[in-house]
């Protein structure tokens, strides 16, 4: 290869450089050149302002207030039967969540932003405690909305908190007061004999 100080171009003092044509990148009409679809980050951040109405899935009787939105993760065997910030024991199988702030029992309907998919939880826990996730869903909870392989989803959740809401495309009725338990026995005194000493 000759070196690069021969040839009429190696004179720089002679050289100028001539602009750039102006021209658009991509012809009119000429099809795009990427296929990457546009993100939208306003789902990936979560906001605690006013969120607006959801606009619904298609058929399900019409939009519903938004609590909030943002990241939804899942947590399964590894927390399987442990005990919960409620007092009951985790059960992976179950319809169940953690969130931070919302009463033990709310049910949420949690829909994913992705697919649009919907399932009903009961709050049984407190968490997550990352950055960007509002709520922990069971590892079945998880599956109903597709997230097993994808860790993390965006998703908006919803309180059920009256009769006729709707939530993965069935009618909820409003949860039901807890039942009262049955009030225990009365015990009666029971006189034990002191133990003889030998």
């Amino acid at each position: 290869m000759p070196p690069a100080t021969e040839g009429p171009a190696a004179d720089t003092k002679d050289a100028k450089l001539s602009p750039l044509p102006r021209q658009m990148a991509v012809p009119a009409g000429a099809p795009a050149r990427s296929s990457v679809p546009s993100v939208r980050y306003d789902l990936a951040a979560p906001s605690s302002g006013d969120l607006g109405p959801d606009d619904g899935v298609p058929g399900d009787g019409g939009p519903r207030e938004i609590y909030e939105r943002g990241g939804a993760s899942w947590y399964g065997i590894q927390f399987h039967q442990r005990k919960t910030a409620s007092g009951e024991r985790f059960d992976m199988t179950a319809m169940t969540a953690a969130h931070k702030t919302l009463p033990f029992n709310t049910r949420v309907c949690v829909r994913s932003l992705v697919t649009g998919s919907e399932v009903l939880v009961r709050i049984t826990d407190r968490g997550p405690y990352a950055q960007g996730r509002i709520i922990d869903l069971s590892r079945a909870a998880a599956e109903r909305i597709g997230m097993i392989g994808l860790g993390i989803k965006q998703v908006a959740l919803t309180i059920i908190d009256r009769d006729g809401m709707r939530c993965g495309g069935a009618d909820v009725e409003a949860a039901e007061p807890p039942l009262a338990s049955a009030p225990a026995a009365p015990r009666r005194k029971v006189n034990v004999p002191p133990r003889r000493r030998r």
